[in-house]
């Protein structure tokens, strides 16, 4: 198993170091890298269980948050992450993206109805 290659980051729990001080406590750090990244023609099946064995590792890690944030802001385009699949990370980010603009739009109307009272 061949993990894809990771421009940004590596793969979760690799590295350490001073900028990314949370990947020393990472649980994966003690797996193999072919559970959190998919070999080329992965069948579904075997794609599927893989990644929920990567989950399973990630539900006891201590980092699992600080995981998931750094997959979230690179963004890290493939593998599991923090206990999330590239398109379950996708699905949070266009959730986030819609919640900021609904966000942004509230805060508009407020402050331009706060200058109509404030006349």
């Amino acid at each position: 198993m061949r993990p894809q290659p990771q421009p940004r980051g590596g793969r979760p729990g690799a590295g350490g170091g001073e900028d990314d001080p949370w990947h020393t406590g990472a649980a994966c750090r003690r797996d193999e890298v072919g559970l959190f990244f998919a070999p080329s023609k992965e069948p579904t099946a075997a794609r599927l269980s893989r990644e929920e064995q990567a989950k399973q590792v990630c539900a006891r890690c201590p980092v699992l948050l600080e995981c998931r944030e750094h997959a979230l802001a690179q963004p890290e385009p493939y593998g599991v992450w923090g206990g999330l699949t590239a398109a379950e990370r996708r699905v949070v980010l266009a959730r986030r993206r819609r919640r900021d603009a609904e966000l942004r739009e509230a805060a508009r109307v407020t402050s331009a109805a706060a200058r109509r009272i404030a006349g």
